[in-house]
């Protein structure tokens, strides 16, 4: 077959759920993703930003290449991910913008960026209203990101129905991307008869979907044997037979034809670790070969249109063979079940989420209406407030839509109702009903969701629906609780924040903060009228007046506070929202007094007194804040166990010496403190230490002599890998002696041989810039010695970068 027609399309659909707190609208700390933080940390390590930078590796295994995979391939990411990331990390976000830039020049036009849906929620099981709202929402995100208008859409799933390809088209969609088994039939364009296609349809063409309007919208079928392949049967333990894999797949006649994939962007690092340099050198392999010929959907439709059209299978996804049931019905689909184990709490969890989305519509339509020219129209165009949030953005959104000027309640009001919406939407997360258990992680971010809803309609007309919906809950049952509504009682209830909770986090951080009376955290800003902190030794006190703002949707609520810190993690609060001025001064002055005079049993009488029996510890406090705070309380206690420990160490080092030299086994004890002081120096050492040959090798030395293993060696290496990339950047940016280049390499050499191995892959795409950058001629070396040193830091990098890679790049 002619090469020339022959083109290969590789689909990456990178997607994580939504994992941010409801309340908090930031993720927090995620103990299984360790060493990092939580799992889009992780997982952005791992797959998202080594995209960007793929290397491509000699016969050596060094680095000769590095490639942005984003630009050859065809990719989507999920709204919520990329609005993540964009603040997470800016650098890989705009290298994924710039990503599709260059494959708008590549591509003749056409970049390989696709919209999605926007928060991932099942098409055909969504209402029509949210339908729109998603599509266009996942527009306007593109757009915002992009630049341009999005060509093609992906479904959460592939899950499809004929009312959502509709809306594809009215917003001037061209094309999807389904399973094959999504087909239901095919014809040539002009045939009468339709022939069925039992799963299997030609995945090398393009087809029309005629739709009921008497439309079309182009589909694209992808080659399902090679997706299973790649994400579940190794294919990318190697590059090049990840290509000659793709390369089979063609047909040997002359047509032109497109074999193409569709797969989960994290399989590409994630799901199988260096993944994107397979799909790289796989790439790599196929273009500079000239088997054929890499393109992108938009691409390759403008080229070829469709000569045949398909039928589809309503209600059908890539992930569930029954269609559409692995998201309300126990169908057998299921991921991390046990045995025994039962799903029916699917229909009963989505049969509770409609009734309350559909209570809550009538009220959003009518209170809305008080305010807004159309609450549809709001609600659609309410995107460009989420994608940037603050006074200004929200302001001219309300100038495009409200019928006439709005007093500040009334702005709180109509953001309450839009935001109740949102959430509406951010419930129906396809994830939620992914896995095997309701009580699983992702079913509790979709019920925090539901709860949120919830607790803006108590705020809006006054009426409390958690009763109801827990009853309801009550019949979803559970493989690990009674039911799902002692799951969402356990789990999600006891998560929930409002501004008094926000009120008692702001009063217990002010004792440790530096400047406690501007203070901003998560969507809220205190605005402090009076503060005073005293400390007396060990113990701190802190009185307050503050107004806490929501910044999301203007709410506001005064508080008095006193807190009482008495050491370790004993903090004592009261808290009030109705405290008259002059009862609060008069109470500051008395807790003062109490206090001064060391009598910290009359302030708690005070505070009982003035608040009342009800109090706040440490405990009622948000989790990555709780654990700040502890760690702060716990950083005492290191210290002086620590020097305890050193001490220990210190004075017994020549008795245990002595000992090793004479055979005679070192007492466990003193091993466990060996290991306690060595590990915590070579953490401090790359952490925030003066680096230094002769400190690493002395380290290294108590490793070797004793016998000593790393302690949390992810989080070391992760450390490690961190300034050493620090240390390597400065390259670029300082005129820098000769010594800290002998530095860095001794410091690799060392590592080398205490077997430690930080991910070096950032320290490899800076040196590798930097490399390319001297063979252009951008800059030169100080002298023949800092040159020799600069080529030996490659060697230890494994980066190796020739005249002829750099002018091909």
């Amino acid at each position: 077959m002619d090469p020339t027609k022959k083109y290969i399309c590789i689909h990456g659909h990178f997607y994580q759920p939504p994992r941010e707190n409801a309340w908090l609208e930031v993720v927090e700390k995620q103990d299984s993703a360790e060493p990092f933080h939580d799992w889009n940390e992780r997982i952005n390590f791992e797959c998202y930003a080594p995209n960007t930078a793929a290397r491509i590796l000699d016969e050596q295994g060094f680095i000769r290449k590095i490639i942005n995979n984003y630009e050859y391939i065809s990719f989507n990411f999920g709204p919520t991910l990329l609005s993540w990331l964009e603040h997470a990390d800016p650098e890989t976000h705009t290298k994924i913008v710039e990503a599709d830039r260059q494959s708008c020049r590549r591509f003749s036009g056409h970049g390989s960026a696709m919209a999605q849906v926007y928060n991932h929620l099942i098409m055909p099981l969504a209402n029509r209203r949210d339908k729109v709202t998603q599509v266009r929402w996942g527009i306007a995100d593109f757009e915002y990101r992009f630049g341009r208008k999005p060509e093609g859409m992906w479904l959460a799933e592939t899950a499809v129905d004929s009312e959502t390809l509709e809306i594809l088209v009215d917003h001037g969609i061209r094309f999807t991307v389904l399973a094959p088994r999504q087909a239901k039939a095919f014809r040539r364009i002009g045939d009468k008869n339709w022939q069925e296609a039992n799963a299997g349809i030609d995945p090398r063409r393009p087809y029309l979907c005629p739709l009921p309007s008497g439309r079309h919208i182009a589909l694209f079928f992808y080659d399902g044997m090679v997706a299973q392949e790649v994400a579940f049967k190794g294919l990318l333990n190697s590059g090049k037979a990840f290509a000659h894999r793709l390369l089979e797949a063609f047909d040997t006649d002359d047509t032109p034809q497109l074999v193409h994939i569709a797969t989960d962007g994290e399989s590409y690092g994630h799901h199988h670790r260096y993944g994107e340099m397979a799909l790289a050198d796989c790439l790599e392999f196929i273009e500079e070969n000239k088997l054929a010929t890499l393109t992108n959907y938009a691409a390759f439709l403008e080229l070829f249109p469709p000569e045949f059209e398909a039928q589809i299978h309503e209600n059908s996804s890539w992930s569930c063979v029954h269609g559409v049931e692995r998201w309300r019905a126990n169908c057998g689909c299921t991921t991390g079940s046990q045995p025994g184990w039962t799903q029916e709490w699917r229909r009963p969890l989505r049969e509770t989420l409609d009734w309350l989305r559909d209570l809550i519509l009538p009220v959003f339509e009518k209170e809305a209406a008080k305010f807004v020219k159309d609450p549809w129209e709001a609600r659609d165009d309410y995107i460009q407030v989420l994608l940037n949030r603050n006074r200004d953005s929200v302001e001219e959104f309300l100038a495009r839509h409200v019928r006439r000027s709005l007093k500040r309640a009334e702005k709180t009001r109509l953001l309450r109702l839009l935001e109740m919406q949102r959430h509406a939407m951010l419930m129906y997360t396809s994830c939620g009903w992914f896995f095997a258990e309701i009580s699983g992680i992702e079913t509790l971010q979709i019920l925090q969701y539901a709860n949120r809803v919830m607790q803006y309609f108590q705020r809006i007309t006054g009426t409390d629906l958690e009763p109801e919906f827990i009853a309801r809950l009550k019949a979803a049952p559970s493989n690990v609780f009674e039911n799902g509504a002692v799951a969402y009682k356990k789990q999600v209830m006891s998560a929930r924040v409002d501004l008094k909770r926000v009120g008692m986090h702001y009063a217990a951080s002010s004792l440790f903060e530096e400047y406690p009376e501007h203070l901003e955290f998560f969507n809220y800003a205190a605005r402090s009228e009076h503060f005073v902190r005293l400390h007396g030794g060990n113990q701190r006190l802190a009185h307050g007046r503050t107004v806490m703002e929501s910044k999301i949707t203007f709410s506001e609520k005064h508080f008095s506070f006193v807190v009482l810190y008495l050491g370790q993690q004993n903090i004592l609060g009261s808290i009030s929202t109705d405290m008259p001025l002059e009862t609060y001064q008069r109470m500051a002055r008395e807790v003062e007094e109490a206090f001064e005079s060391t009598n910290l049993g009359e302030v708690i009488t005070l505070m009982e007194r003035y608040f009342g029996e009800e109090r706040f510890t440490i405990w009622h406090l948000f989790r990555d804040e709780k654990r700040k705070i502890l760690q702060q309380i716990l950083e005492r206690s290191l210290k002086e166990i620590e020097n305890a420990v050193r001490t220990i160490y210190d004075d017994n080092y020549q008795l245990m010496a002595g000992m090793l030299r004479s055979n005679i086994p070192i007492p466990e004890a003193w091993k466990h403190a060996a290991q306690f002081i060595v590990n915590r120096d070579m953490y401090r050492f790359f952490a925030n230490g003066r680096m230094t040959s002769r400190e690493l090798r002395r380290l290294a030395d108590e490793y070797r002599k004793w016998g000593l293993p790393f302690s949390d060696e992810p989080a070391l290496k992760l450390i490690a890998s961190e300034r050493l990339y620090r240390e390597i950047q400065r390259i670029g940016r300082e005129d820098l002696p000769l010594e800290h280049l002998q530095l860095l390499n001794e410091t690799l050499e060392i590592l080398g041989e205490m077997g430690l191995k930080p991910d070096l892959w950032q320290s490899q795409n800076t040196y590798y810039s930097l490399m390319k950058g001297y063979l252009q001629g951008k800059w030169v070396f100080v002298n023949a010695e800092w040159e020799r040193e600069f080529m030996r830091l490659g060697e230890w990098l494994r980066v190796r970068v020739t005249q002829a890679e750099t002018a091909a790049s």
